[in-house]
Order: C-alpha cells, then structure tokens, then sequence
C-alpha cells in the first residue's frame, strides 16, 4: 500500500498543540521540531502526532519515532495495549523489542551478562521470601537504593540505610508481592559528581550532558530540582557509551547512555534509554541529522 506518511514522530497530548510559552514545553517543541525538520531534509514526508491519538489510522505511516510521549508511565497499561497493536501496523524506531526489553530494569543484567559494567544490583523478584534486613546483611551495602523494576520519574524508588530499613520493610512486602524490585548500593558519584548523560545516535556519540542533583537530594532529574550542564565526555566515557548500545539486539538507531564512576570507581551504566530520552538536541542540533540519516 502506498503510505501517506513515511514518519511521525510521537509526542502526547499535551504537546500536540500547547499554548503555555514555559520553557520546558517550548524545549519540547523545539526538540521535535529539529526531528522533523531533519527528516524532511533527508526528503520524507514527516508529521506529529500523539502516540494516542484515537483518529489517526497508523498504517497509513511507514513508521513511528518515539520522542516525547512522555505520559506513557502514568497510561502504563494503555501504552503497553498500544505499542502491542500498532508495532502490527508500522515499523517503529527504537524497535517494539527494544522497547519492550528496556522497560524493564532487567535489562541491566543483560547488559552485565554482555561485558557492560553496571553498579553492583540485587533483584528480588515476585513473591520472592526476603526483608531488607536479610538484603543488608547479604550484600553488606550500608546505603542502599531500592526500586521497582519497571518504573520511571523515581516511583516507588527509596534511599535506605539501618535507621529506615524498619520503616520501609512493609512497603516493601507489599511491592514485592506484585512486582520485581531491585537493590543497588547507593553510588556516591551521583551526590559527588553527578551523572553523565551520552546521546548516541546511530550507533555513534554525539553529545554529552551533565546532570547535577541539588544540594541535599540524590535525584538528577529537572523534577527534583536537578539541572543540566554542556559536558565534553573523554574518550573513554565516550567509548563506553557506544560500548553499552553496541551490547543492544537489534541496534537502537538512537540511545542515551546515563553513566557514572561506581563505588568502585568504574565507568558503570546507570541507566541505557532507549524509549522516549530526552535527547538535548537543543544542546546540540546537527544531532538530529546525525539520527535522520541513521534512520534513513
């Protein structure tokens, strides 16, 4: 069949046609934007849609480029129905398998498995018989990170030591009871130093940020008061990165690496986004070429 479209890039509702003039939707129209124009200039026919949008026909486009359908983890059954359905109708970028294999923090130990340094993790699993007191004690971490598998904007995610441990074990349970969680020792690089974001589109780097926690908090993202820095990645950092998205099956046409020293002081993938990142194309707009031609 012939295709009206050849991609639409994917935002939410929200941003299909804001009025507000805050920054951080003007970020977001502007980020697409970029996108857009990009492949246009590669000669495609491009539109936006929300990736909800009840009206839009999906086959009628050859295929779908996730950017900022950033509603997803609040309509979480919705999208899963969703990307089921439509990965029937049109190709999409990152592919359906990618997408499904990196909701869900597993994917780190599928990383580890693959050569690629992560910090130290423990999973507990659905119904598995444990405390986290009997946790402490096994891995001997002091501080500890604890968060549910499939999560995103820091839900469910708790910074413990054995003054809280008491306090927390019975949300704990009742988590475990239904979904798989997992256990870090808390990375004093994230305080420290902050955490390295790398955008790797095809397969190659091509900018890096800095995202800094504000002081008294462990969370880097905007949501929690962090902010970003421009950032010139060494070439080890810069390697790493392409290292952990060359680890990928298939290959994402556009990742981000967020990277970190551990505890041990090696490079250590902290998070690999390969859904809906924000990108920093504003940080860096011939990025957006760089993915356009990647996806052809």
């Amino acid at each position: 069949m012939s295709h009206i479209y050849d991609f639409i890039v994917l935002t939410d509702d929200r941003y299909v046609n804001p009025t507000s003039q805050e920054d951080y939707v003007q970020n977001i129209l502007l980020e697409d934007g970029l996108v857009v124009k990009a492949l246009e200039q590669q000669g495609h026919r491009v539109g936006r849609k929300s990736w909800s949008d009840s009206d839009f026909d999906w086959s009628t486009t050859k295929a779908v480029i996730f950017r900022t359908t950033w509603d997803y983890f609040d309509r979480f059954e919705e999208w899963k129905t969703w990307l089921a359905r439509v990965s029937d109708l049109t190709e999409m970028v990152n592919p359906y398998s990618l997408i499904t294999w990196n909701m869900d923090k597993h994917y780190l130990g599928d990383l580890k498995a693959k050569g690629v340094n992560i910090p130290e993790t423990r999973y507990i699993e659905i119904g598995d018989s444990t405390s986290l007191f009997k946790l402490q004690q096994e891995t001997g971490w002091d501080n500890l990170i604890l968060k549910p598998c499939i999560s995103g904007a820091s839900r469910h995610t708790y910074k413990l030591n054995s003054s809280n441990l008491n306090a927390h074990e019975s949300i704990f349970q009742s988590l475990i009871a239904v979904e798989a969680m997992m256990l870090q020792p808390f990375q004093n690089n994230v305080v420290d130093k902050g955490e390295i974001s790398l955008m790797v589109m095809g397969g190659q780097f091509t900018h890096a940020v800095l995202k800094v926690a504000k002081p008294g908090d462990f969370r880097v993202q905007d949501d929690f008061g962090g902010t970003v820095h421009a950032y010139e990645p060494s070439r080890e950092e810069m390697a790493f990165a392409e290292k952990a998205v060359a680890a990928c099956s298939p290959q994402p046409k556009y990742a981000r690496v967020d990277i970190i020293r551990d505890n041990n002081g090696e490079l250590a993938v902290i998070e690999l986004e390969l859904i809906e990142p924000e990108l920093w194309f504003r940080m860096n707009p011939n990025a957006a070429e760089v993915l356009a031609k990647a996806i052809g």
